[in-house]
């Protein structure tokens, strides 16, 4: 941690360190709000007297649990699965459930607090949560991920509601799955409760855009960010790291506004291809065949594949982190800094170490944090939520309008929000203080709770 904390809130974190030993990752989130909270302590020294900032960083309630379940030789294996719901001030917690063999209680915490901010960022009426399981879906039949599914939701059912806690996807964590927990959700309950759950298939209940919404919003977001520079998307080159939901959506949107993304990578390794990246290509290796990237060459011979290349290292205008938690670090920042990039916006959570958040700020490009630039994926879950509450399907046009809207008024929010406390440019600060007055003013609304 290089930043140095004001001094009211140093206790704080170092009180958050006391109580959430060995949980490095929600540190780090932790520290990265308190960073740029100096100045709203000031200007509300009420937050101060009522603990608002302690009471936050406490989740409402985490529920940790095993999972016990057969695979198809019928041998039984037990996982752990957590819920941690962080906060309802604005609304009933929302966010996504991740499987995946790092995933414990450290992770799952992090993402909740991050979400906190970023669902109140959104301007909609929801609160923060995470969920997730150290289960690794990879490698399993359908028939081993429904009964992992339903013997999670036999527990995990009596924490939800569509006024409670409504969770989606995440990492590991697409349609197939959340079928497999909705309708064992279903089953338990005795309601067809479409609210409960969002990233639903078309088919039942769920939202035209969904889909694409997490990588178009990145996307929307570093449009705007360069707007605001008197700068496009127009001819940029673009490197996406990633080759999932978030970032073959990023790539589409890139593409039709005007730029060309030259590489994207999975965990093995990174394609190059400096005619730009076929699209349908991609998509076929990743949502058909479910192949490693390495497979791309076989259809374009004239790009490259690099085993455990630096997706970082190939020179660029805009960099969008898509893959995971702490992927791009100082060293790579300088890379990308050094080489021309003029833009990078998160469309993972936390991608960037707090190292290369520093490079980029002294740099003075436009950098998006996860919180704000990622935020489309939860702001059409919420959309999703509306529809189903109104028993209504909206065109895949509509919503996609409706994320524009929201992405333009994040980028509005935090730009001037970062102007109001004199960090003009300064999108981490904006964001955090924009969507911490939201949470922080609800809270001291309702009383000690």
């Amino acid at each position: 941690m290089t930043v140095k904390l004001d001094e009211k809130l140093e206790p704080i974190f170092q009180d958050v360190l006391h109580r959430n030993p060995g949980e490095s990752e929600f540190h780090q989130a932790v520290h990265e709000v308190l960073e740029t909270l100096g100045p709203v302590l000031v200007k509300y020294p009420e937050f101060a007297d009522k603990k608002i900032i302690q009471r936050i960083c406490e989740p409402e309630r985490q529920i940790i649990f095993r999972v016990p379940w057969q695979d198809d030789s019928g041998e039984i294996h037990i996982n752990r699965a957590f819920r941690v719901e962080f906060n309802s001030a604005l609304g009933p917690y929302k966010g996504g459930m991740r499987f995946h063999p790092s995933v414990y209680l450290g992770i799952i915490k992090f993402l909740g607090f991050e979400q906190i901010f970023k669902n109140a960022l959104t301007g909609l009426p929801i609160g923060g949560g995470k969920g997730g399981s150290d289960f690794d879906p990879k490698g399993k039949s359908d028939d081993e991920i429904m009964r992992f599914c339903q013997s999670m939701m036999t527990e995990l059912y009596r924490h939800l509601g569509e006024y409670t806690d409504v969770p989606a996807g995440d990492i590991g964590v697409g349609g197939r799955e959340i079928g497999y927990l909705f309708g064992q959700y279903k089953r338990i309950t005795n309601r067809y409760e479409s609210g409960v759950f969002t990233g639903k298939g078309l088919d039942w209940g769920g939202s035209r855009a969904r889909t694409e919404a997490t990588g178009y919003g990145t996307v929307f977001f570093t449009h705007e960010m360069l707007k605001a520079r008197g700068d496009s998307l127009e001819g940029k080159t673009v490197v996406v790291s990633g080759s999932g939901n978030v970032a073959i959506y990023a790539i589409e949107k890139a593409h039709e506004l005007g730029a060309k993304v030259i590489a994207c990578s999975d965990s093995q390794g990174m394609i190059v291809h400096e005619r730009g990246i076929d699209l349908q290509t991609l998509k076929r290796i990743k949502e058909v065949e479910r192949r490693r990237i390495s497979a791309y060459t076989e259809y374009h011979k004239d790009a490259k594949y690099v085993e455990d290349g630096n997706i970082w290292s190939v020179p660029c205008d805009v960099a969008l982190p898509c893959a995971t938690q702490n992927e791009l670090n100082g060293k790579d920042a300088k890379m990308l800094v050094e080489n021309g990039c003029v833009a990078v916006a998160e469309g993972a959570n936390m991608p960037t170490t707090p190292e290369g958040i520093i490079v980029f700020q002294d740099a003075k490009i436009a950098y998006g944090p996860g919180k704000a630039a990622n935020a489309g994926g939860v702001a059409t879950s919420a959309l999703e939520m509306q529809q189903n509450a109104s028993r209504d399907s909206w065109t895949f046009d509509y919503t996609q309008k409706r994320l524009e809207e929201i992405m333009i008024d994040i980028h509005k929010n935090c730009y001037e929000t970062a102007a109001e406390f004199g960090a003009e440019g300064n999108y981490v600060l904006g964001a955090n203080i924009n969507g911490f007055l939201r949470v922080a003013k609800a809270m001291n609304a309702m009383g000690v709770i």
